[in-house]
């Protein structure tokens, strides 16, 4: 396991190689690949395990009834999921998780995770605490994603979201994780109606825009 890779994680953050060599064997760690499109964990399954995503990327999918899908919520490299019910024994999945490429990810056991040992060693309480505010954040990405989608304007929805990428990244040019059918499903919306608005707001000088990556622009009426 690359210990060197994991330093550099949110998860492991203030934990040096060698502490987080010991956690790894006590957390029961173990890795394995995925490829693009394969089930990590499936919906209505108990889950006793949080994943970190250590190359590749997986998508949180909700699954209908009726056939149709939505994501929500997109895992890059260094970051985990499934921490939320592995925290609670015997909770079950609401949605899967997906590989988006090929990817590889390790698992560590959350209970163990959240008891400390005789020792309690500082790295584990260390540990816990990174944990609490990965949780922490999805709750506020959890929170913006309502925001986006609270309008019933399509433009609303794609401009709230392509405000925040911005806001987020630093710049009015950035590259945001999702295609177009992820982005649709996402803000909840129909992809084809979704890559018409986007041209439109092209045409009306809003953005620029080739496949992922995106320009927010000054509308022509402020000019």
């Amino acid at each position: 396991m690359n210990t060197f890779f994991l330093v550099t994680t949110q998860l492991f953050r203030g934990i040096n190689e060698r502490e987080i060599a010991e956690l790894l064997s006590c957390l029961k760690a173990y890795e394995h690949k995925f490829q693009k499109g394969e089930i990590i964990f499936r919906a209505g399954s108990p889950v006793n395990e949080i994943g970190l995503v250590e190359s590749g990327s997986v998508n949180i999918v909700v699954n209908f009834y009726w056939g149709n899908s939505n994501i929500f919520g997109h895992v890059e490299t260094g970051q985990v999921f499934a921490e939320n019910y592995a925290a609670i024994p015997g909770r079950e999945l609401i949605c899967d998780v997906v590989a988006c490429e090929e990817t590889q990810v390790l698992f560590l056991n959350m209970q163990k995770m959240l008891t400390t040992c005789q020792h309690a060693c500082t790295y584990h309480t260390r540990l816990i605490k990174n944990m609490l505010q990965i949780s922490a954040q999805k709750n506020l990405n959890l929170s913006a994603r309502m925001m986006h989608t609270a309008s019933h304007s399509l433009r609303e929805r794609l401009l709230s979201y392509l405000s925040k990428q911005a806001l987020e990244n630093g710049t009015l040019h950035f590259t945001i994780p999702f295609n177009r059918q992820q982005l649709a499903d996402y803000l909840a919306v129909n992809r084809s109606s979704m890559s018409k608005e986007l041209s439109k707001m092209q045409d009306d000088g809003l953005i620029t825009y080739h496949k992922n990556q995106f320009t927010l622009k000054v509308p022509r009426s402020y000019e």
